[in-house]
C-alpha cells in the first residue's frame, strides 16, 4: 500500500511540473507575440525619434483592444506587403491638410510634440484629405525624408493594414526605453 502512494506521489508531482512547464512556455509565447514583435527600422524618416537599425518592440495586442490613437507610432502593411513605421495624424472622419508647412485637422492647426519638423511638401494634403471610417492619416517624424500618407502609393492607411504599436526601443542599448 505504502508502494503504491509513492508511485501515485511521483505521478503526481510529475503531472504538475509537466504542465507548469507548458503553462509557462505558453505564457511566455503569448508575451513574445503580443508585446514582443520586433521590428528593425530601415532608413531616416522617423528621425530624431528612431533612427535606421534601431531595433524596436511592437505591441500587437493594444489595436485588438482599441484603435490608434493621435501620435501614436505604428508599423502598418503597404499595398504592396512591405511594412513600415509612422505617425498616426489624422484620425478616422477627420479632414487633414498641409498649409504653409502646418498640418490641420478638421480647419485646426495641429500643435505638433517637439523634435517634429514643419511640412515642406503637402503632396495629396496639398487639399483637404478626408479620413473614411476605418482610415488613418500616417506621417514620417522626418516630414523632408518620408514616404507616407501625402503620397498616392500609401495614401490613406486603412485600420487592418495596421499591425501594432511601437512601445520600446531594445536597440541601441544607449537609448534603451520607452518610445513616444
Amino acid at each position: 500500500m505504502e508502494f503504491y502512494q509513492e508511485e501515485s506521489n511521483i505521478l503526481r508531482r510529475t503531472v504538475c511540473w509537466i504542465v507548469d512547464i507548458v503553462v509557462a512556455i505558453s505564457l511566455a509565447w503569448f508575451c513574445v507575440y503580443a508585446f514582443g514583435t520586433q521590428i528593425q527600422v530601415a532608413g531616416q524618416s522617423m528621425t530624431p525619434g528612431l533612427n535606421s537599425g534601431d531595433v524596436v518592440l511592437m505591441n500587437r495586442l493594444v489595436y485588438d483592444l482599441g484603435s490608434p490613437k493621435r501620435f501614436d507610432i505604428v508599423v502598418f502593411q503597404r499595398e504592396d506587403s512591405k511594412y513600415n513605421i509612422k505617425r498616426v495624424i489624422g484620425l478616422p472622419g477627420e479632414s487633414v491638410q498641409v498649409v504653409g508647412g502646418d498640418v490641420f485637422i478638421d480647419g485646426t492647426r495641429l500643435e505638433m510634440k517637439d523634435g517634429l519638423s514643419s511640412v515642406s511638401l503637402a503632396g495629396l494634403a496639398d487639399s483637404p484629405v478626408l479620413l473614411g471610417e476605418d482610415e488613418y492619416f500616417l506621417l514620417g517624424d522626418n516630414r523632408d525624408s518620408s514616404e507616407d500618407s501625402r503620397f498616392a502609393n500609401i495614401g490613406n492607411v486603412k485600420r487592418e493594414q495596421i499591425q501594432g504599436k511601437i512601445w520600446f526601443r531594445l536597440l541601441p542599448l544607449m537609448d534603451l526605453g520607452l518610445t513616444e
